[in-house]
């Protein structure tokens, strides 16, 4: 069996097909240059979405364009009649090309006697779509398309990758509406890839049997890029595997959304493992510069990814 590994020899010593992700190379990116509200300064921002080239001068909903399976935690929110802008994912110069960098950061709306919003927002992009434009701040998720169709059972995921970490020991959480506080213990960028076999009911629930699981979190800053960093996806139950923690792997370790065949967004409700035989039907990978989930984590945090590769 093949190690979990950062730069695993054992792959380069055997033969592998390796396919790019579509717009995983990071090359290419769509500029929506949003006009926020006049009430809030009325400035035109830039919103940045992986999808083929080209800019956006308009403030419409954005739905993914030209075949791009990624969304981000970019978005166009309108919340009490305000246009507001989230930007935490920004397209940066590597080589003759670019990469993608995620940062945590603190994002302000205040609107004298009508709104006064402060919110912990992670960099992350991810396999899916967001249901633009966001109205409010409860339950984020379900504005998240989570996952792609997908059928084939890789062997493990490939990128180049590079940290920066804040030097806060605690955490932040901001919600919006709640006081700001503390949350124990530090943020760290982590990366997960499940392959789910999902079916729907009757009454439009959407359940999933965890068939392939990769989970990776970054602890310490990087003194530079680490290419072809690979890591193995592990399929079935991976509960008395070596490589399992629980914390990161387990089933249902965050209640995540899709689209019904009604188009309402539900949960997906992970309600079992797979048998090493079953075949996929979706794909979800995400990468984000926070690890707790929506509006917690530490402003600084930095995570760049390049070049996302499947490996068979």
């Amino acid at each position: 069996m093949l190690a979990m590994c950062g730069n695993c020899s054992l792959f380069a010593q055997q033969q592998h097909t390796v396919e790019l992700i579509p717009f995983g190379d990071m090359d290419q990116w769509v500029d929506r240059q949003i006009k926020e509200s006049g009430i809030i300064g009325g400035a035109t921002k830039h919103v940045y979405a992986l999808g083929p080239t080209t800019t956006i001068t308009d403030n419409s909903a954005y739905k993914n364009m030209g075949g791009s399976p990624w969304a981000s935690s970019n978005v166009m929110a309108r919340v009490a009649g305000v246009t507001k802008t989230n930007t935490s994912v920004f397209p940066e110069q590597r080589g003759e090309g670019f990469c993608a960098r995620m940062d945590t950061r603190m994002e302000s709306v205040k609107v004298l006697g009508l709104v006064d919003i402060t919110v912990l927002a992670a960099g992350s992009i991810f396999l899916g779509e967001v249901h633009e434009p966001i109205k409010g701040t409860k339950n984020p998720q379900k504005m998240l398309d989570c996952g792609v169709p997908f059928t084939k059972k890789p062997i493990a995921i490939q990128f180049d990758y590079k940290v920066k970490m804040s030097d806060r020991e605690k955490r932040v959480r901001a919600t919006g509406f709640s006081r700001i506080t503390d949350v124990e213990g530090k943020d760290f960028p982590q990366v997960n890839l499940f392959l789910q076999k999902r079916w729907e009911d009757e009454d439009g629930n959407v359940y999933a049997k965890r068939v392939g699981t990769m989970v990776v979190r970054y602890y310490t800053t990087t003194d530079d890029w680490h290419n072809d960093a690979t890591y193995e996806i592990l399929y079935g139950d991976i509960t008395g595997d070596p490589a399992y923690k629980a914390h990161l792997m387990r089933l249902q370790v965050e209640e995540r959304y899709t689209m019904n065949s009604k188009g309402k967004s539900v949960p997906i409700k992970e309600v079992a493992w797979s048998t090493e035989d079953d075949v996929p039907t979706h794909l979800y990978i995400q990468f984000t510069s926070s690890h707790g989930g929506a509006y917690v984590g530490s402003p600084g945090n930095s995570l760049w990814v390049d070049n996302v590769r499947l490996v068979y």
